[in-house]
This record gives structure tokens, C-alpha cells and sequence, in this order.
């Protein structure tokens, strides 16, 4: 009986990493086969491959925090360029403060531990160990209230069609930027907290000079939940958390709402006992976090504990790696790079594109 007992929990040894000459995405196998946060990183790697091999299968990315001054923003391209992802949700700052230096402009390494009041004097704003002109944040923001007046101050644009118009845009003048690139690659890139960043000043901007940008963020939800309607199974990558990943965990549990409790039959999917309303939890779900949970914010909160929400399916393939985004991200982007040899067939979102 004790054999038994221990059988249970000793199938799968530990493998001692050996220092010898290896591709990025040996070792992130390699690292899979350890323990602690270096094996969640490499299973981060192989659930993300698995889920590219589904055949349909949206991958929703949530982009979190101020990642692009932070020199991350070009492999976030890449993932729209092969198609990695085919949703993107991020906070206004990633897809915004990327412009800057797609318009030529930079940012520099600094040290956190500086007289920020001198930095003031001297027009230098700073991201911990990044410093920024103001003088170049300026310009894009210029940049973005020249486009809102290419736009009808009549029509409430959603976030998703006014970033993709913005796209086109941008691209029209050579700025490959993140919206840029995923308005190339039909990628719809949401921001439902886009007030909250360089968009919202440019807002102003505009306002100022006479002309009144609508963006309605419940059409926002309400374009992000048609999503829900025309997919198969949702995996989900979390890049930090925050607004963009609440955002994306609600295309597990809204969409009942909006098809008025009626079933999707292309999802797979429980209805609710209490409610009678449908669940679609996510069937891959991928977080790279800093955050812990025992605070109780959604940044940190497990994927376990979004299993009793409906929004992970309990079944499903889920990883969450405790590391900083800019140690993550590219060893992930490279061991994928190495290691995807064939091409994803993605899903088609020009019925959402292009529709206006």
C-alpha cells in the first residue's frame, strides 16, 4: 500500500541541467524537466506551442503595464506578424509609448536611483531605469491628435475601430508600430482603459482644437464579445494583469448576456445552475506575472481560483510563470522562433475589421 501512495506522487524525475552549448530552446526544455519558476518557464513554452498547433483556436493576448519604453515592444510584432496571437487587449501605455521610437525618437537606460527633481528640470520623464523626453512624448502625442481629426466627430468609434483605423494610418507614413502592425496583419487590438495613456491627452489635444472624439467603451465590450460568437476555443496569454487581462476573462462569462442565455454551439461550454447562463471557460490559459495572490487583485489571482469563476477550463492547459515580463518574453518569443517549424492557420477577423 505505502509503493501504491508513493506511485502517485513520484512519476516524473528531476533533471539536472548540464552546462553545454544549446539553443534557447533546448534549455527552456531543458528547464521544463527542473523545479520552481525556470520550469513554469519552459512549460509556458510548450503549452503556447500546443495551442498554436489547434485548429480552432483564438489566442487572446492581455498586455499589461509599460512594457514598449522598456525595449519589448518589436517581439510583440512578431507575434502578430506570425500570427501567435490573434487578439491583443493592452493598456493604452504599450501601444502607445511604442510610437515614440517607431517615429525615430528614443529611450535611454538611466538608474532608479537619481534626483528625480533634476530629471524634472532637465524635461526627462522616467520609467524606473528608462528615461524619455518629454519633448519626443510631445510629438506623438501631436502625432495622435493630427490622426483624430481624420476622424467623424459624429461616430462613436469603438477602441478597437479607432485603433485600427489609426493602424492604416500609421502605416501610411512608415510608423511600424504595434497598431500599425496588427492593422496590417487584420490582428483587432482592443484598449478598454484607453483614456488612461498618451490617447487620452491626445483627446484633449483634439478637443481643444474643435474637434470631439467619441469612443464608446461599451460598444468596446460589446464588439468584444461578438468575438465569443464566432470562435471555437479561447487560449489565453496574460502579460501581467490588470485591466486588459479582467477585460479578456470576461469572454468566458459575458457572452451568455449578449446571446440572451441561448447556447453558441460552435463553443464548448456548461450553463450556470443559479443563473441558466452558458460558460465557455478558456481552454488554455497562460499568465506571466509579478504579482501575488494572497493581496486578492485580479493581477495576482490564480488560474486555479478562475476556475470557479467559469473563466479556465478546469481541464484545460494552464501555466502561470512568477517573472518580470522583460526576462520572460524573450527567451519565450526565441524559443518559439527556434522551435515553431510550420505555419499557423489563423482565424479571420476581417468581418470585425472592416465592417465600418
Amino acid at each position: 500500500m505505502l509503493k501504491m501512495t508513493k506511485d502517485i506522487y513520484l512519476k516524473k524525475r528531476v533533471k539536472s541541467i548540464e552546462v553545454r552549448k544549446r539553443s534557447i530552446s533546448e534549455l527552456l526544455a531543458e528547464m521544463a524537466e527542473t523545479a520552481f519558476q525556470g520550469r513554469r518557464l519552459g512549460e509556458v513554452v510548450e503549452v503556447w506551442e500546443e495551442m498554436l498547433k489547434e485548429e480552432d483556436l483564438t489566442i487572446v493576448m492581455g498586455l499589461a503595464g509599460s512594457l514598449s519604453t522598456a525595449g519589448q515592444w518589436k517581439m510583440v510584432n512578431w507575434l502578430i506578424e506570425n500570427r501567435y496571437i490573434d487578439v491583443l487587449v493592452s493598456t493604452g501605455a504599450n501601444i502607445s509609448e511604442d510610437i515614440v521610437e517607431a517615429m525615430g525618437g528614443s529611450y535611454w537606460q538611466g538608474n532608479p536611483n537619481v534626483n528625480d527633481a533634476e530629471l524634472l528640470k532637465s524635461d526627462i520623464n522616467r520609467y524606473y531605469d528608462v528615461y524619455g523626453l518629454e519633448a519626443d512624448y510631445r510629438k506623438m502625442e501631436e502625432l495622435l491628435a493630427d490622426f483624430i481629426f481624420t476622424l467623424d466627430p459624429e461616430y462613436p468609434y469603438s477602441s478597437m475601430e479607432f485603433l485600427f483605423k489609426l493602424g492604416k494610418w500609421l502605416n501610411g507614413k512608415g510608423i511600424k508600430s504595434i497598431v500599425a502592425v496588427a492593422a496590417e496583419h487584420k490582428v483587432p487590438i482592443f484598449c478598454p482603459a484607453i483614456a488612461d495613456s498618451a490617447y487620452g491627452e491626445a483627446f484633449l489635444l483634439a478637443k481643444s482644437r474643435g474637434h470631439n472624439l467619441i469612443i464608446d467603451g461599451m460598444k468596446d465590450f460589446y464588439q468584444f464579445m461578438s468575438i465569443g460568437e464566432n470562435t471555437g476555443d479561447v487560449g489565453v496569454i496574460y502579460i501581467g494583469g490588470g485591466v486588459p487581462k479582467d477585460f479578456t476573462q470576461l469572454l468566458a462569462v459575458s457572452l451568455s448576456l449578449k446571446v440572451r442565455d441561448k447556447r453558441v454551439e460552435r463553443r464548448k461550454g456548461f450553463a450556470c445552475k443559479a443563473t441558466g447562463e452558458y460558460y465557455y471557460p478558456h481552454k488554455y490559459a497562460i499568465q506571466i506575472t509579478t504579482d501575488s495572490p494572497h493581496w486578492g487583485g485580479l493581477s495576482g489571482c490564480t488560474l486555479e481560483e478562475a476556475v470557479s469563476w467559469g473563466k479556465i477550463a478546469a481541464e484545460g492547459k494552464k501555466v502561470t510563470c512568477y517573472c518580470d515580463a522583460t526576462i520572460a518574453l524573450p527567451l519565450i518569443t526565441h524559443a518559439l522562433n527556434e522551435r515553431v517549424n510550420f505555419k499557423r492557420k489563423a482565424p479571420d477577423f476581417s468581418w470585425l475589421l472592416e465592417r465600418n
